[in-house]
This record gives structure tokens, C-alpha cells and sequence, in this order.
């Protein structure tokens, strides 16, 4: 199993003998709006040219819609027919840009040996779910492979506690970058903290932390996180925290 972290949220992961593409964010850099007003986003550029992020995709995962996650560029570069899994409130906005082949994944779906099974995320605390809306995050597994946790834009709460003690997963995917939101400042992810209680949750497990150095409203640097898990004892091989268009081979 392959895990590249292309930008933010998207990666492409070799699995199972199949390949498939997590939460395709293309924009180019400084394209899009800003979150917070300090600048436009994304920071930076993909490592890799927009085609080559999807190319070879046998599926696409969607966690939810958000415009980090799945963007115009993507909208407009996917096929119409490609293969989607998304979660099921997002059916009708995808329907809607024209694509034919989705499949909601309201618990659990199959497909080609894969597993993948849903569980609902917390994308923020108080009146800003409001904003947020609905994310998901996703058990993957097979035979053979390790299994995936993939915490997706949550908070950690005490279902995706359970869904971690519940699933054993080998590898767990956080979204780290401690993104806030508001004049409030509300955290609406994981951040460095909730990152390192996610990886002595699961001791056996190694943890992959994503989503960052990437958008305006983060609050976590690759660094920082780094730093506070060396301070807690969290040995570097255990979380993993790779750089744009890094591969991590298990």
C-alpha cells in the first residue's frame, strides 16, 4: 500500500492492486478565495501538473464538498463517468455538475475487494456546524492490505474515538492543520493535540497527518506539529507528516 499526499487533502493511495484519488483539490495557487481574509488560497501550487494528480484514478473518494476538497478544477477536469464514492448528502450537488457514475456510501459498499465503510465526522463545534455541514471520514481494508482510517475534516469527538478503538486501523489519516473558522476562531479539525491523543488512542498504529500548509486558516505548521509530538514522546517514525507529492510506502 501507497499513500502520496498530494496537497491539503488529496492523495492518491495504491491499494489492493487499484489505484484511487482522495478529495481532488486542483486550483492553482492564489486562485481561490481566502477563508480568513490574510490571503487568497491555495498557498501553493500541486507538486505535479492537475492531470497527473488524477491519471490512473479507478475511483475517486469524496469526503465531503467543501472547496478545499472538491473544487471547480476538479469538477471540471474529472470525467463525467468517473467512478465516485461519496457520502450520500452529497449526491445531488455531484448529480447536479453532471456526473453518472456515483455511489453514495451511506455505511459500508464493496468494490473489486475493497472495503469502505462511512462514519460521520464533526466538522466543528456549536453554531459553525452550521457552516460546516455534513464530512465524513472512512474505514478502508482488504485482504492482505492494512486497514485505513481516514479521520477526514473532523474534530476528534467520542465516536471517532470509538470508531478508531472499534476499527484497529494500522493507518490513520488526520487532517492536522488545526484550520479555524470565524470571527470566533473555532477549530473545525484535528489540530496538534488531538493529534497526538489519535496516536497514543492507537499505539500499534502509524499516523499519517495531511491537510496542511496549504489553506489560510490553518493555525498548525508541518513544524510545529513535528516539534509538539517530539516533546510528547511521539516518535517521528509513528506519525508521519509528509511534504506535498511525498509517497509513504507500508
Amino acid at each position: 500500500m501507497q499513500i502520496q499526499s498530494i496537497r491539503n487533502a488529496t492523495m492518491r493511495i495504491a491499494y489492493h492492486g487499484h489505484l484511487f484519488v482522495c478529495d481532488p483539490y486542483l486550483a492553482d495557487k492564489f486562485t481561490r478565495p481566502s477563508y480568513t481574509g490574510k490571503s487568497p488560497n491555495p498557498l501553493i501550487d500541486l507538486p505535479m501538473p492537475a492531470a497527473e494528480v488524477i491519471a490512473g484514478a479507478e475511483f475517486f473518494l469524496l469526503s465531503h464538498l467543501h472547496s478545499d476538497h472538491f473544487d471547480p478544477a476538479a469538477a471540471d477536469l474529472l470525467p463525467r463517468d468517473a467512478q465516485i464514492f461519496c457520502q450520500p448528502a452529497d449526491q445531488t450537488a455531484l448529480q447536479s455538475k453532471g456526473f453518472t457514475r456515483l455511489s453514495p456510501v451511506d455505511d459500508r459498499v464493496e468494490w473489486k475487494g475493497i472495503s469502505i465503510r462511512r462514519f460521520d465526522g464533526q466538522h466543528g463545534s456549536g453554531e459553525v456546524l452550521n457552516d460546516m455541514g455534513l464530512a465524513s471520514g472512512f474505514v478502508i481494508s482488504a485482504e492482505g492490505e492494512p486497514t485505513i482510517l481516514w479521520v477526514g475534516d473532523s474534530l476528534l469527538t467520542e465516536p471517532i474515538r470509538t470508531e478508531i478503538t472499534r476499527s484497529k486501523p494500522d493507518v490513520i489519516i488526520t487532517h492536522s492543520s488545526g484550520a479555524v473558522w470565524g470571527k470566533d476562531r473555532v477549530l473545525i479539525l484535528t489540530d496538534a493535540a488531538q493529534t497526538i491523543e489519535i496516536c497514543r488512542l492507537a499505539p500499534r498504529a502509524r499516523v499519517v497527518a495531511v491537510h496542511m500548509e496549504a489553506l489560510d486558516h490553518a493555525t498548525v505548521s508541518r513544524a510545529g506539529l513535528r516539534e509538539y509530538a517530539r516533546e510528547q514522546a511521539i516518535a517521528d517514525d509513528r506519525l508521519l507528516i509528509p511534504q506535498d507529492g511525498e509517497t509513504i510506502i507500508f
